[in-house]
């Protein structure tokens, strides 16, 4: 034991004296009544003081700082999760409203989702998850909820691009839905328009405007939109009537495809009338 102390005591003597004099040193301050001694002490003790004060604030900025970083990051996953439910919120509510769409029709539908958009002034077109596989061909109309959307245009073996009602390559024979007028709908690049309306036609704003019966294109009357305003121009015989469409194209992401092609159904009667003949 002694030697174990010797040898303690051989390494660490140096140590030890220093720390038994700084002891004896604070104490003899702490105990000295003298002027000086307590300037001395009074400058210590304050110089101490502020240094605790310095090394407090930048342990306490460090770690607030710490505490900032951690709570940003746990809003940041926060606002992520909220905007993660409320998309599902919004797509449950429109597969809700496409589903009752689909137990009230006795067309066959295919199911599709928006998968890209191609977004300019003239040529809207989306790309849809259903293509031939799914039974998807050139001429089908795309619907959703709230009426009509576009026209298939092409088609692989798994995705279909559709012209939208905002593209000036679609024009559709349409009808005013409470005065029976016929009109072609075409975009202008800025506005959805119907031409070929004569001043003298019973068109008013608000009416509804439906795909008509008589289209080559859409096989069945489907809500398009309605007018929103009729420009009576002098020096033209025609209206410029300007309508805005049911659906919101920008919002569009799950649709129907009805399972119908016009053409193909127009040349099924005219063979089977032939045929009776």
């Amino acid at each position: 034991m002694l030697k174990i102390f010797a040898n303690f005591w051989n390494k660490f003597k140096e140590y030890i004296v220093l720390v038994i004099l700084i002891i004896t040193s604070l104490f003899a301050l702490s105990n000295n009544n003298n002027i000086a001694v307590k300037n001395v002490r009074t400058i210590a003790f304050s110089s101490f003081a502020i240094f605790s004060n310095l090394v407090s604030g930048i342990t306490s900025s460090t770690s607030i700082k710490n505490k900032n970083d951690n709570l940003r990051k746990m809003n940041a996953k926060l606002m992520l999760q909220v905007n993660l439910l409320r998309k599902y919120g919004i797509e449950n509510q429109e597969l809700k409203r496409l589903l009752s769409l689909k137990d009230t029709t006795s067309f066959p539908l295919i199911s599709a989702s928006v998968v890209s958009k191609s977004l300019n002034t003239k040529s809207n077109t989306f790309t849809l998850n259903s293509g031939k596989k799914d039974g998807v061909k050139a001429g089908m109309p795309v619907i959703n909820d709230m009426g009509f959307i576009g026209i298939v245009y092409n088609v692989s073996d798994n995705y279909s691009i559709i012209r939208t009602l905002r593209n000036v390559d679609l024009h559709i024979t349409v009808k005013d839905e409470r005065s029976r007028v016929n009109a072609i709908l075409e975009w202008d690049g800025d506005d959805l328009i119907l031409t070929n309306i004569p001043k003298t036609s019973d068109v008013k704003i608000g009416d509804r405007i439906v795909s008509s019966n008589i289209s080559t294109i859409v096989p069945l009357s489907l809500p398009l939109g309605y007018i929103t305003s009729i420009n009576n121009s002098s020096t033209d015989i025609f209206n410029r009537v300007k309508i805005k469409s049911f659906a919101d194209l920008i919002l569009v992401e799950n649709v129907f495809i009805i399972k119908i092609v016009k053409s193909v159904q127009v040349k099924k009667l005219e063979l089977n009338f032939y045929n009776k003949d």
